[in-house]
């Protein structure tokens, strides 16, 4: 199981796309995961024949854990199981490799049978147990909690985010070892509408509806159930403000006009309002280093990459993040080529983990859709999102060189951006607004 990113501790085997026996390509689609920051195909590190499954579809299970074992020695032996060993083979009798790509750092493999697992309960177990991931360590300190208290669901009994924040909520009652079955749906509480129902314990703080006679009821995808927990868990913890400017993009859309057909002939690329917006977003960055901020407890983190995180819609239902790395590095030529490619394969599911990690400031685009404006959520990690509503001419009242007044038809567009009001003053995001209003509406003639 890849890692996918520092604040990601496990990710689910959605889907295995070979079987046992199979022989693999190098980099060939061995499997999907599915995390709440990606749904991707992950790639055979090795060419041979997948000799075992160790982990089965639907499983969850930490990073670096051992999902597959590869032959990739053409003399040994082939041996080819669909369910887990119950025990670990002898080395000799073959060299496995696991399924699983090469990570920048080292980490502890967890072994792959009961009976190891068991031996390591003082160092592998306890570690998941205590330590787990970052964000779950984040809201431990943020409300006093001590994880070690928590009876954790999780591998090897970790505390996961769903644990933590259902001991929060029902604090000081005692939390259950696993959450109750969800297929029965209690009856409301006096208190609450009949048509509404409280979510057991550690299935989010939502409340539920019930099921009323002749409706159809369809279970959540894993990657609505992800993002459903990550929205939860970003408007838990941001304080949100959102503000909304108009701005004239009249001067972009007769630069990009101008240079349209030239830069599409040149670089195969469809030309949006897009790579400018982003273009303009990163130099005022620069400016208000606020905006590009993180926080790590009480302390902030002034961030010097400049990674933009642009909003993909995926069919038929999701929404995914990819990040355009390094973002200021790139022409308007390259950030052109980064986002229409991150786009086109986070739609077939193509995206790397590292892909969909590391943003610093998020730009989404729901005036595609039609949108006028709106008020996007912070991602958990950021202090803030550029809304971006639909382009479309207005009548503007123009002011002209003699100083009489004019309508005219101009190009414009609502952008709103949320920020996370406990670390950036409404003041501090209006500047940041404003001075992209000045920078769009007077932009001065590009070359790619």
């Amino acid at each position: 199981m890849p890692q996918m990113g520092e604040s990601i501790a496990e990710g689910t085997l959605s889907r295995w796309l070979k079987k046992p026996g199979d022989a693999v390509k190098r980099d060939e689609a061995l499997f999907e995961i599915s995390t709440d920051k990606v749904d991707a195909e992950i790639p055979s590190p090795a060419a041979g024949i997948l000799i075992e499954i160790i982990v089965s579809e639907g499983q969850t299970v930490p990073v670096q854990a051992i999902v597959a074992r590869l032959e990739t020695e053409a003399g040994a032996a082939v041996v080819v199981t669909d369910a887990p060993a119950p025990v670990e083979k002898p080395a000799a009798a073959q060299a496995p490799e696991p399924a699983n790509p090469p990570v920048a750092a080292p980490m502890p493999v967890p072994a792959s049978t009961p009976a190891v697992l068991a031996a390591a309960a003082d160092s592998y177990e306890e570690r998941l147990r205590t330590k787990s991931s970052p964000l779950v360590r984040k809201i431990a300190a943020e409300h006093g909690v001590e994880i070690a208290g928590i009876n954790g669901s999780g591998i090897a009994g970790r505390v996961t985010k769903r644990d933590i924040l259902a001991h929060i909520e029902t604090a000081p009652a005692e939390q259950p070892t696993a959450p109750p079955p969800v297929s029965v749906v209690a009856a409301p509480p006096a208190s609450l509408p009949a048509s509404v129902v409280v979510a057991p314990p550690g299935h989010g703080d939502a409340q539920s509806a019930q099921v009323w006679p002749g409706d159809v009821v369809q279970p959540m995808s894993k990657i609505r159930r992800l993002t459903s927990d990550h929205m939860a868990q970003a408007i838990r913890v941001a304080a949100h403000v959102t503000s909304f400017f108009e701005i004239d993009l009249t001067r972009v859309a007769r630069i990009r006009a101008g240079m349209r057909q030239e830069f599409e002939q040149q670089n195969g690329q469809k030309l949006t309002f897009l790579p400018f917006i982003v273009q303009a977003v990163i130099t005022q960055l620069k400016r208000h280093p606020m905006m590009n901020a993180a926080v790590n407890g009480t302390d902030l983190i002034h961030r010097k990459q400049y990674n933009i995180g642009i909003a993909v819609a995926l069919d038929p239902t999701g929404l995914i993040v990819p990040v355009v790395k390094h973002a200021d590095d790139l022409s308007l030529a390259g950030l052109t080529k980064a986002i229409n490619d991150l786009a086109s394969r986070a739609r077939s599911k193509g995206l790397k983990p590292d892909e969909v990690t590391q943003a610093t400031f998020t730009i989404t685009n729901p005036g595609v859709f039609g949108s006028l404006m709106g008020t996007p959520i912070i991602p958990v990690g950021t202090t803030a999102i550029l809304g971006l509503g639909a382009i479309e001419k207005r009548p503007k009242v123009i002011t002209g060189p003699d100083g009489e007044d004019t309508i005219a038809i101009r190009t414009c567009a609502y952008f709103s951006i949320s920020f996370d009001h406990k670390v950036v003053d409404g003041a501090d995001a209006d500047r940041f607004m404003a001075d992209l209003k000045r920078s769009l509406e007077t932009l001065p003639a590009l070359t790619a």
